[in-house]
């Protein structure tokens, strides 16, 4: 969560860019449309219309999954908006099929020119970037900004406070590189000699006076700053970062109810669930074709209570990816190791689980064990994206987080096995999963969906 200062001339430009190139391919998309003259400009004019209004060049989106939000609304409002353009008693099933492949290319389109422009000219338009701070927070902002390239902001290095004779209340533990660190009262020279635009301030404790005084730093020598308030206690509540009247804000924009998204959610649960079962034969037949080399002759599935919505259990599907009497293996390890027991009692599951068979190895590490899982989506006992399907026995350990939990529908992906799976123990899933709940939207849905298939594609934090 983050407050700025300043004008993102840089992103501006990049916007620029993409608009032109948009619009050159618009223009040369439109020629094989067969309407005339006069309907092509009407729905160019519309298009980059919309595209303007949600704001998609305004330079202001730092993730690529915000951006993604942004291109899904401004090309369903250039779908609605068509029928400005063309009256409903012109519409044909072959014209409406025609407009539904239009705007379905130029969406793909759009989406392709956000990420590769920003990869293509970052050379160009990047934001070289200092960071003030030198704790645990500066080093987990610095972390995602290397790890986001489209926000674009080049870290050039962390500024240390500590010595400085301008901020009188901060002495931070030095945790980011010392090589990369420079003195407050010599950052001017910095500035200038790295041509610094950006500056985050990442110490949320710092005070008022001192959040001044390394405001007048660099006032008027960068173009943006950015700082994180300190927002202790609203971690897991869905807040919204006001300005009323000049005082900072922060509100609990939750509502009741969420109609519209949770058509959403159904709508891309019901789609998810049909192509997943497309995907579920080809992957099924792999996994037969693997144990039987392997003389494993066990089922290919199983099936296991798990706690669902409102506590309800049913019955979840899963690839088989241990051999078979995992269970009864399980506790004779633990009974001969008490590493091991010690281990499965707080993070329940084992890092190096020897039960696991090689398809399983292979189903966990590209997190595909879960897709026999579309079939209770589809009934409706669970949902693509929600908290983790906790087992029965997990409910004491639960503790208050249950009825946060059993508030959703268990996803088959959701805030856990996106943001690191294999490397969050049983509390912070726990943390995760409230979170979800607390913070839950549709394009959180979106969000995290986007997340779960680049792990699919790179494997990164799977089991």
């Amino acid at each position: 969560m983050s407050r700025s200062y300043g004008v993102d001339v840089l992103m501006s430009k990049i916007g620029t860019l993409k608009l032109t190139i948009e619009f050159v391919f618009f223009m040369f998309i439109i020629q094989f449309s067969g309407y005339d003259l006069e309907t092509r400009w009407k729905l160019c004019i519309l298009y980059f219309l919309m595209q303007i209004l949600i704001g998609r060049y305004q330079g202001r989106v730092l993730l690529m999954y915000d951006e993604i939000r942004l291109i899904i609304l401004s090309h369903i409002g250039f779908f609605i908006g068509s029928f400005l353009v063309f009256p409903i008693s012109t519409w044909t099933i072959k014209k409406l099929f025609g407009f539904v492949l239009l705007t379905c290319v130029l969406f793909v389109f759009a989406g392709c020119n956000s990420r590769y422009s920003h990869k293509i000219f970052r050379k160009w338009f990047k934001h070289n970037t200092l960071i003030v701070g030198i704790g645990h927070t500066a080093e987990k902002l610095g972390m995602v900004c290397f790890g986001n390239g489209y926000s674009l902001l080049d870290v050039i290095g962390y500024v240390n406070c500590n010595k400085s004779n301008k901020v009188k209340y901060v002495q931070q533990k030095q945790i980011v590189d010392v090589n990369k660190t420079f003195d407050l009262d010599s950052i001017c020279s910095v500035i200038k000699e790295k041509d610094i635009d950006t500056v985050l301030i990442a110490i949320p404790e710092m005070d008022s006076e001192d959040l001044n005084a390394v405001f007048e730093v660099f006032k008027n020598k960068v173009a943006v700053i950015k700082y994180l308030p300190q927002v202790n206690g609203l971690v897991t509540f869905d807040t919204n970062v006001e300005d009323f009247d000049g005082i900072l804000m922060i509100s609990n924009s939750r509502g009741l109810e969420h109609c519209l998204s949770y058509a959403l959610k159904r709508i891309m649960d019901i789609c998810a669930g049909l192509c997943g079962l497309l995907l579920l034969i080809p992957l099924t037949i792999f996994v037969f074709i693997k144990n039987r080399k392997e003389g494993d002759k066990g089922p290919i599935f199983f099936t296991q209570n798990r706690i669902g919505k409102n506590g309800k259990e049913f019955k979840m599907l899963k690839y088989r990816t241990m051999v078979i009497g995992a269970d009864k293996i399980l506790e004779e390890l633990m009974e001969k190791d008490p590493a091991i027991r010690e281990e499965y009692t707080k993070n329940k599951k084992l890092v190096n689980d020897p039960r696991i068979t090689s398809a399983g190895k292979f189903l966990r590490e590209k997190s595909l064990d879960e897709f026999p899982q579309f079939i209770n989506v589809l009934l409706g006992q669970m949902s693509l994206i929600g908290p983790r399907p906790y087992l029965p026995r997990e409910k004491e350990d639960m503790g208050d987080y249950y009825y946060d939990v059993i508030a959703c529908k268990p996803g088959i992906t959701g805030m856990w096995q996106s943001h690191g799976r294999s490397d969050v123990d049983f509390d912070h899933r726990l943390l995760l999963d409230e979170y979800y709940y607390r913070n839950w939207s549709f394009w959180l849905d979106v969000t995290l969906l986007f997340k779960t298939i680049k792990q699919v594609l790179y494997g990164r934090g799977a089991v």
